[in-house]
């Protein structure tokens, strides 16, 4: 059983350095599908975990890009998979699974790709292709219930999950929605409330933003809807104070990826009603960081801001571990007046490439100080994200983490401590070793470095989105 083991070991090693050859060291994270593991418990490579460190983490993202030798067309195709890292009194203990859709069971059966999805089309004729439902992925986000954990994927239902061993329990209607009906893998919790807002962009004979208020437990208590102009790609949105803002990108799918404008679409979240609604000039965004409704009335929303749609190609051709397309982001803070519907402003915060940007969960719709996320330190558009930055957008005092050359962070999560201003998670690749870590970090003194290092047992490629759900130590 070793000997196999380290034969298939060697095998996928000169399949990485294969892919990898003559490409940036983070490709390799990418080169071969993730391998499931757990539970396991985690060894500490340097320092120590925290004393009131106490909960889960859990992150989702493309875990499969390749079946029989054929590699998915986007990123964003990747088969859902789902790594949980529980820390309790006794240590730390890591697992990874994949989701277990219908999709993926019926490829795994047949060892082929069946489905399309977001940038990956079906085999086929043209004809049988057209019409057919997308696969669900499961593959972007977690939204970590009371009961269960839900892996979210924005063009239909989640997939709920068991939170200690991510077995998967099955597709999740929350007794309301229909098959196949969207949900975004963007939701926000009102921290004082606990109420949960969510939507998904519904297309037909009528385009429209479906809307969710939810209790904290998931249950759906409320809905509405909201016209759209044009078929879209609304990805994210943000609840600022008593508001739910979306901003509709610049690109009508229907036709082209073309350039329009950028649409504002201000909700009210307690009536989930249209308050105002106008247009501005062109950009486009994946990922809110927070809102909020400052003491004059008016709306600050953080964003991360891309010129156009070019980024899109740059996902698609991540997945060939060599991206060419110029794609810049940078962070921007927005102002609305949202009861008259204009821009005050709309200017830059950090100008190197960034994105993921999040705030601690206690300041999500509320005025934060602190927000976190990746950044490149080189403007490279092969080079993926090499570090991690703090920000008070309201006084712009910075703190960078620059990770050591061919080591890649991914999106940091904010976790709460006992005392302080608490931690950031995040899983880091070290492209030398063929090595994924978790890393915990200072919140409050960021550039020190981390103070505890965890080593994964398998290497696992670059995850969306990640939770945390503060449970009691046992």
């Amino acid at each position: 059983m070793v000997r196999l083991s380290k034969i298939v070991m060697q095998l996928q090693r000169r399949e990485r350095d294969g892919f990898s050859q003559g490409k940036p060291l983070w490709s390799r994270a990418i080169a071969t599908p993730a391998i499931e593991f757990g539970p396991t418990p985690l060894p500490i490579l340097t320092g120590k975990i925290p004393a009131d460190l106490r909960g889960s983490l859990y992150r989702n993202g493309a875990g499969r890009l390749q079946r029989s030798g054929q590699r998915v067309d986007h990123w964003f195709d990747g088969d859902g998979g789902i790594l949980a890292v529980h820390f309790t009194d006794a240590g730390a203990t890591g697992l990874y699974r994949y989701v277990q859709t219908q999709g993926l069971q019926a490829e795994d059966a047949a060892d082929q790709y069946l489905y399309g999805g977001y940038g990956q089309m079906a085999p086929g004729p043209f004809w049988k292709r057209w019409g057919a439902k997308p696969k669900n992925a499961a593959n972007t986000s977690v939204l970590a219930l009371p009961d269960k954990l839900l892996a979210l994927w924005e063009a239909g239902n989640p997939y709920a999950l068991d939170l200690d061993t991510l077995d998967t329990l099955g597709v999740e209607d929350f007794d309301t929605l229909p098959p196949g009906q969207p949900y975004s893998a963007h939701p926000k919790q009102d921290p004082k409330t606990g109420d949960l807002y969510n939507f998904g962009v519904v297309f037909g004979r009528k385009n429209y933003i479906q809307l969710y208020r939810s209790n904290a437990s998931g249950q759906i208590q409320q809905q509405g809807q909201i016209p759209l102009p044009r078929i879209s790609l609304i990805h994210d949105f943000v609840l600022a104070g008593p508001y739910l803002v979306f901003l509709v990108p610049p690109i009508n799918l229907a036709l082209l990826p073309i350039l329009l404008g950028t649409q504002v679409i201000v909700v009210d979240r307690h009536t989930l009603t249209e308050v105002s609604r106008f247009d501005t000039e062109p950009w486009y965004q994946w990922h809110f960081g927070n809102g909020y409704q400052a003491d004059d009335g008016s709306v600050v929303i953080d964003y991360v801001r891309y010129a156009d749609f070019n980024t899109n190609q740059w996902l698609k051709e991540f997945v060939t571990g060599h991206p060419i397309t110029q794609a810049s982001s940078q962070l921007y803070r927005l102002r609305l007046d949202a009861i008259a519907g204009n821009v005050i402003a709309n200017e830059p915060l950090f100008d190197p490439d960034c994105e993921f940007p999040m705030v601690p969960s206690q300041s999500v719709g509320q005025h934060h100080h602190s927000l976190v996320f990746c950044y490149k330190s080189q403007t490279i558009n092969e080079e993926f994200f090499d570090g991690i930055a703090h920000l008070d957008p309201d006084s712009g005092q910075c703190r960078l983490l620059q990770f050591p050359t061919g080591h890649y962070p991914i999106e940091p999560i904010y976790v709460p401590g006992s005392q302080g201003s608490g931690w950031i998670l995040t899983i880091v690749f070290n492209g030398h070793q063929d090595q994924s870590t978790v890393q915990i970090l200072p919140a409050d003194n960021l550039d020190a470095g981390p103070v505890c290092v965890l080593a994964l047992p398998e290497i696992l490629p670059f995850s969306f989105h990640g939770t945390w759900q503060a449970r009691n130590s046992s």
